[in-house]
């Protein structure tokens, strides 16, 4: 299936953690990047999609007007038949927003909470309050969405087991559909990162991290939510369909500044010089791009440290009728160390993470792009 993501890049602030391509929310300048993503969706050739997601920045920093709009000119060009998600900040929620997604096509949003302790709040640069969030899950469940997740971050400076308990089961006891648990990531070239440099010791060792990821899963499984994916928790019938496909290493188009796309085995990815792309996409010329083909070992590698990341795990039939590839045996020497170190579970039909290996995702995923 084919899934459409469309960038809204814009802020009312900016945290100092994200290094996503997004600028303060200006008007002027938010007004002729609309102009320029709707002379993009105008030039796409029509095709059906399943999915669509709208991320950002923060795309409800847009009027509901303007986010309508975008809807229906992305509705018509892609014809979409399952899943439409929204992000939204719980500060930026004006009264009739949601029922106003709901009957444009939204069936699902991801409410960007991170934390619902004050402290932690401030520290990430956020602006909500908890009593925000219940209001607006409470008015996603008016508006009859079908899905309601929220995000959650843990490995946050000052964090500690038991403030992040607090906020894992604020959000179940709210008994939202889907959570998503992220471990801080301190990326280059953020205020976060010249923080770590001057006060290394305010973040946290894997050893610390680790502790607080196995607190989640602990308590969203005793609560009833399915580990799905390494960071993403839902109850049966609400995993997000959109990811789903990215992890199946699916197609997908990107729309906007900074987007990623994956046709034919191609990934590509828009510039993310704000003015180059808003001139490009207002002359309906082609915007920036860099692309690259992936084959032969380099995409299966890709497309088995996606699937690992899901609880399925990777299908070894499915793989090799997919790839070409039988994956024991050519990752052979891989896949005996890994399993023998207790990150790796083979069965007759699949190779997963075992609940260890989930804790080193990164490393044993990596493991497989990096073979030769």
């Amino acid at each position: 299936m084919l899934g459409v993501y469309v960038h809204l890049p814009f802020c009312a602030y900016l945290c100092p953690y994200c290094d996503f391509a997004k600028w303060p929310l200006r008007a002027s300048t938010a007004r002729r990047y609309f102009e320029a993503l709707s002379a993009e969706i105008a030039l796409e050739p029509r095709a059906a999609a399943a999915t669509l997601y709208l991320g950002g920045g923060t795309p409800n920093a847009y009027d509901r007007e303007t986010i309508v709009q975008l809807l229906g000119a992305l509705q018509d060009r892609f014809g979409f038949t399952a899943e439409r998600s929204i992000e939204i900040n719980p500060e930026l929620v004006r009264d009739g927003d949601l029922p106003s997604y709901r009957e444009a096509g939204i069936t699902r949003v991801s409410i960007g909470v991170q934390s619902f302790e004050p402290d932690e709040i401030r520290t990430l640069g956020r602006k909500h309050t908890g009593e925000m969030v219940e209001r607006v899950v409470d008015a996603a469940r008016t508006a009859e969405m079908d899905s309601v997740s929220l995000d959650l971050m843990y490995g946050v400076p000052g964090q500690t087991p038991a403030t992040w308990e607090r906020s894992l089961r604020r959000a179940m006891n709210l008994r939202v559909d889907h959570i998503s648990a992220y471990g801080l990531t301190v990326e280059e070239n953020t205020p976060y990162a010249a923080w770590r440099a001057r006060e290394p010791a305010a973040f946290f060792d894997d050893e610390r991290e680790a502790e607080l990821y196995a607190l989640a899963i602990d308590l969203l499984q005793a609560d009833g939510y399915d580990q799905y994916e390494v960071s993403n928790f839902a109850r049966p019938g609400h995993q997000c369909a959109h990811n789903l496909n990215y992890w199946a290493n699916g197609e997908y188009l990107g729309l906007g500044v900074g987007a990623a796309s994956y046709r034919d085995g191609v990934r590509s990815v828009h510039t993310r010089a704000l003015e180059e792309y808003v001139a490009a996409a207002r002359d309906g010329r082609p915007i920036p791009s860099e692309a690259e083909c992936l084959q032969g070992r380099r995409r299966a590698g890709e497309a088995m440290m996606l699937a690992l990341r899901t609880v399925q795990g990777v299908r070894l039939a499915d793989f090799k009728e997919r790839y070409g590839i039988d994956v024991i045996e050519t990752y052979d020497p891989v896949v005996t160390q890994l399993a023998q170190t207790g990150l790796l579970e083979r069965t007759a039909d699949a190779l997963r993470l075992t609940r260890h290996g989930r804790f080193l995702a990164n490393d044993v995923c990596g493991a497989f792009i990096t073979f030769e």
